[in-house]
């Protein structure tokens, strides 16, 4: 990657349909608090610098995360294009693009974020973005386009026509701006809407009337894009990302007898020709080695197990209890 890229992470938010004390980006998903799955796959996608926006209940966010990341503090929640100002002055002066992304994003891939960093390179427009076709478009904002398929604007939700409403393309808030057109831009957003904050959403606005160009790359999978307001949602969305870790296992050589009962979370490493039986769980933070035998009725937190041996398996079998920081 020739340009040096930044992450801004919007984690300020106080989220009340989660109906909790604790902030929506410290609440786990299969091991992880959701924004730091975020903050992994930026990383992963080559993104080292990563500054995170907190707010409400920051230093409990804080303390969830970690402290490998940057965090720039929005007092006041009002809105994305706010909260963005908030993080510019900790950009490294070499810095000159500018990833933005929700916090409450967990599904989102490293490999996506790649394709955007690319289509941003390739396109060499002020902002590519992405955005993603709905059955149930809900609150999402949504993209409007001109007659040759161009973006013209984003319309939030709350703000929009009934035709508009009607526009099943929406916007899951993850961009890539080149450096200078967002510092320029963020200058220019108001609060005159329904809502009385300043949404991040106008840049693209005022991007595309200056002429300068917006790209947009339909996400492939949409359910990447999924965001989490509700426990429900955070239910659905730990479903989807516990499949993808156990077709990855299965991919690479681990026996899960039936994927339906079998619980792993992110993170966890388990060797090839190992078994892992029904009702299993297995947390963050274990290890597991080749040709073992895990469960049934097995719950593992921070393990390691060494590997098999190669006449026979070694076996964590029918335990309900659970094994913790065994080695």
């Amino acid at each position: 990657m020739s340009e040096r890229t930044a992450a801004v992470i919007m984690a300020a938010g106080k989220s009340t349909r989660m109906k909790s004390a604790i902030p929506k980006a410290a609440h786990l998903i299969c091991g992880k608090p959701v924004t730091r799955h975020i903050i992994d796959a930026c990383r992963e996608a080559g993104v080292e610098d990563v500054i995170v926006v907190v707010g409400y209940e920051a230093e409990m966010v804080k303390s969830a995360l970690g402290d490998d990341v940057c965090y720039a503090l929005q007092a006041q929640q009002l809105g994305t294009g706010h909260a963005c100002v908030q993080a510019i002055p900790y950009l490294a002066q070499d810095v000159s693009r500018v990833l933005v992304l929700p916090g409450d994003s967990p599904l989102l891939t490293p490999a996506t974020i790649k394709r955007l960093l690319q289509f941003h390179a390739e396109q060499n427009c002020a902002a590519a973005m992405l955005t993603a076709v709905l059955d149930d478009p809900g609150n999402y904002g949504r993209i409007v386009r001109d007659a040759y398929g161009r973006v013209c604007e984003i319309v939030e939700a709350k703000d929009a026509t009934p035709e508009q409403i009607a526009i099943r393309e929406i916007n899951p808030s993850v961009y890539c701006f080149a450096r200078a057109d967002l510092e320029e831009n963020l200058g220019r957003i108001s609060s005159n809407n329904s809502q009385g904050e300043y949404y991040l959403t106008d840049v693209i606005g005022f991007l595309v009337s200056s002429g300068r160009g917006v790209g947009a790359l339909p996400v492939e999978d949409p359910l990447e894009t999924l965001g989490i307001n509700n426990r429900v949602e955070l239910a659905d969305a730990g479903s989807i990302m516990r499949s993808r870790i156990l077709r990855e296992l299965m991919l690479g050589g681990v026996t899960i007898v039936d994927p339906a009962t079998t619980h792993i979370d992110a993170g966890v490493s388990i060797g090839a020709d190992t078994i892992v039986h029904p009702f299993t769980l297995v947390e963050l933070g274990s290890v597991i080695g080749s040709r073992c035998e895990i469960g049934p009725f097995a719950h593992l937190r921070g393990v390691t197990i060494p590997d098999g041996g190669t006449d026979g398996r070694l076996a964590v079998p029918d335990s309900s209890r659970m094994v913790d920081r065994c080695g």
